[in-house]
């Protein structure tokens, strides 16, 4: 059962940031172990599980990040991850694409969650438009929500806007991507296991959130992605 992760995970994510070698990871690889992925897999095994039975139909599926990097994207990196990482998604064909996904992200400076569309096609995209200019208000309740709530939308915009729709709903109509995010630092409720119970809280907020973006793949082509 998750209790909280501790210090020493908070200086094993430093470490391995400013000592990004093999010959660093393998003396620290046991500490990573303990401190690092056994609490993250743990707290993904309870979310899971409580997402599963609040929400049956979803069929959520858990992901945990594994600490090395792809070797074919180094660029210029060292070969291990200095943030960990905890996605909670359905399945489908494409690792992410076409699909939102709740979060839980782990650095050493910061912790983050929240629920993320990545990799949204442009078909996808051109749905959600379409959808805001069908029908505002369902989006508008949404975003309003999120406004009076911890969370903050982000996602990489258009540098052309595709739309003026309003104020509320026009940072949410030009982006390629889209989602929504809460950050903290490494203290407090981090260190406890009342920190599942937080997340946990959050995924359940944003399902509204998550809900709206699952079902864009249903919607009808619109006029310009045709």
């Amino acid at each position: 059962m998750f209790q909280g992760f501790t210090q020493n995970a908070v200086d094993f994510l430093w470490g391995v940031k400013f000592n990004n070698n093999r010959e660093w990871f393998t003396a620290h690889k046991q500490e990573y172990l303990d401190y690092v992925d056994r609490p993250l897999r743990e707290l993904s095994q309870q979310l899971l599980d409580a997402m599963n039975e609040a929400y049956p139909k979803l069929g959520f599926r858990q992901h945990v990040s594994r600490i090395y990097r792809d070797a074919r994207r180094l660029h210029g990196r060292g070969p291990y991850k200095d943030h960990m990482w905890l996605v909670l998604e359905q399945p489908h064909e494409e690792s992410l694409a076409g699909r939102p996904a709740l979060y839980f992200e782990l650095a050493p400076n910061y912790y983050s969650y929240g629920c993320g569309f990545w990799d949204m096609s442009p078909e996808l995209a051109a749905k959600h438009r379409a959808r805001i200019d069908r029908n505002p208000k369902a989006l508008a309740r949404i975003a309003r929500q999120i406004e009076k709530s911890k969370f903050t939308l982000f996602g990489a915009e258009y540098k052309r806007p595709k739309g003026d729709v309003g104020k509320l709903l026009n940072p949410w109509y030009n982006r390629k991507n889209i989602g929504v995010s809460f950050d903290d630092n490494c203290e407090g409720v981090f260190f406890t296991p009342e920190l599942y119970g937080e997340i946990l809280e959050a995924f359940r907020f944003l399902m509204p959130f998550y809900q709206y973006f699952d079902t864009l793949a249903g919607d009808a082509p619109p006029k310009e992605a045709t």
